[in-house]
């Protein structure tokens, strides 16, 4: 086992010099759900891909659709190995697990040049309305912050009323997509003196989307 994938289980505690690892203040942590549920949050290793098409397998072909912004059936082998074989130094991957079964995934893919960072969160089906989504995303917020990402970004489609409804809850901004009317941009400030966000320059934004890396490329 490497040194990051002891990281990623607990078995060592993590080191500045890597990167994301050295933002998390706890690699593993417990929480509890609204409904007094525990689950393990932590970060997601090479090792955890089985799980994620298993956590793909139990989402309904809504949430998929939902989550990668088209119609899908699970994640091929690409997406998986994307999703789990992360690059720490600039990419961050939470996994929320209970006795072994993963429940949610949540992912940061960071943009250095800018400094902002594009997210996405997909929670099984049979788990949604505990709280999982808005736990992930408060926990992606916090590390964020600690890594000094200035601006978190992501698309959400017209339809996804629960996942707008949280990111506004959660203090981010949420516009249309001006080439495309069945898509909202979600974007958050972390860093107050962002370059001022680079005020009005919505180019920046849909750069970092056009390359993202979360889209139904890799998807069934």
């Amino acid at each position: 086992m490497t040194v990051m994938e002891q990281a990623a289980v607990g078995v060592v505690e993590p080191k500045a010099s890597y990167g994301w690892i050295g933002a998390v203040d706890l690699v593993s942590v417990w929480e509890r759900l609204r409904d007094g549920t525990t689950v393990r949050i932590r970060l997601v290793c090479p090792e955890d891909e089985p799980r994620l098409h298993d956590l793909a397998a139990h989402m309904s072909d809504e949430d998929l659709r939902l989550r990668f912004l088209a119609p899908v059936k699970g994640l091929n082998s690409s997406v998986a190995a994307r999703l789990s074989q992360l690059d720490y130094d600039r990419d961050l991957g939470l996994l929320a697990e209970r006795h072994g079964l993963a429940l949610a995934m949540a992912h940061l893919f960071t943009d250095l040049e800018s400094m902002r960072a594009e997210y996405a969160i997909a929670v099984r089906s049979d788990w949604k309305g505990r709280g999982l989504g808005c736990l992930l995303m408060m926990r992606l917020i916090d590390l964020a912050r600690q890594r000094g990402i200035g601006e978190l970004v992501g698309e959400v489609l017209r339809e996804n009323v629960p996942m707008l409804r949280m990111c506004r809850k959660l203090g981010f901004a949420v516009s249309p997509e001006p080439s495309d009317f069945s898509i909202f941009v979600a974007t958050k400030r972390l860093a107050e003196n962002y370059a001022d966000c680079r005020a009005g320059d919505r180019l920046n934004v849909h750069s970092c989307i056009a390359n993202s890396r979360f889209k139904t490329a890799g998807a069934k």
